[in-house]
């Protein structure tokens, strides 16, 4: 009995040392894109709508980003303590595009930093999960990481989440390869790109090498990008040149949505 018994265990580790390197060996793989449409709207912002495939192990995933100019659209964090939908908040702030914001607590109050049109509603917080930061100052969006972070500069929109999944191009090593579900994201890329985006379920470590390898903003590669509060608060939306809307809605409330505007 206690051979057989030995011997199951081995067996039940044996595929379960299987399974995590298949993951691991997923989450590494090489990723191509099947699929891709795009669609503009106002200020030159761009919808694009990337199926990409994972073809060792016969994975597809979706991939739906609004890629727009750092330079000349604004960052609005629009507190939602409400708990209205998306587009319901994205309409009301006329903004172009938008997603679900950072991670919230269950009193609903806002975890991290959070500042829209130079105010604050919640203090940046060091922790090991939010080490990024969406923000927009003297001008400019851009990705940041948490101990980049300066209270000299004047910060017009700021959003604290994470973690980091892209840094120099790269995929960040050491990402949860496991645990599938759907993911919120914001990037800066090349020619002064910047990126909100949705992903349907993949791990934090599929999705960083989605982001770093394969070219889902077109020409412009993808430099940093950060995690948002993802799974059933997921939310994307995009307002179309002819005025309809595409939206993918989330499935419960968030405290707060980051949102882009034309200046």
């Amino acid at each position: 009995m206690r051979f057989r018994y030995a011997s199951a265990a081995r067996s039940a580790y044996g595929l379960f040392l299987l399974l995590l390197i298949a993951r691991a060996a997923s989450a590494q793989a090489d990723w191509k894109i099947l699929s891709a449409e795009s669609e503009p709207a106002r200020a030159g912002i761009e919808h694009r709508h990337v199926v990409v495939q994972q073809a060792e192990v016969d994975q597809r995933v979706a991939v739906d980003v609004a890629v727009f100019s750092v330079k000349s659209t604004g960052l609005r964090i629009v507190d939602n303590p409400d708990g209205q939908s998306l587009g319901t908040v994205m309409k009301r702030e006329k903004c172009v595009c938008g997603v679900n914001g950072g991670y919230f607590d269950t009193e609903f109050k806002p975890i991290g930093l959070r500042v829209d049109k130079a105010a604050s509603f919640s203090l940046l917080r060091r922790a090991r999960l939010i080490t990024g930061i969406l923000l927009e100052s003297n001008r400019r969006i851009d990705v940041i990481r948490v101990s980049e972070f300066s209270t000299t500069k004047k910060i017009v929109a700021a959003i604290q989440a994470g973690p980091f999944l892209v840094e120099r191009s790269k995929p960040i090593h050491g990402l949860n390869d496991s645990q599938q579900a759907r993911r919120t994201f914001a990037a800066t890329a090349a020619n002064d790109r910047g990126v909100l985006g949705v992903c349907s379920n993949v791990s934090l470590a599929e999705l960083a090498n989605i982001l770093a390898t394969v070219p889902v903003v077109g020409n412009s590669k993808i430099r940093r990008a950060m995690n948002l509060d993802g799974g059933s608060s997921s939310a994307f939306w995009f307002a179309r040149e002819n005025g309809s809307v595409f939206s993918i809605r989330g499935q419960k409330p968030v405290r707060d949505f980051v949102g882009v505007v034309a200046r």
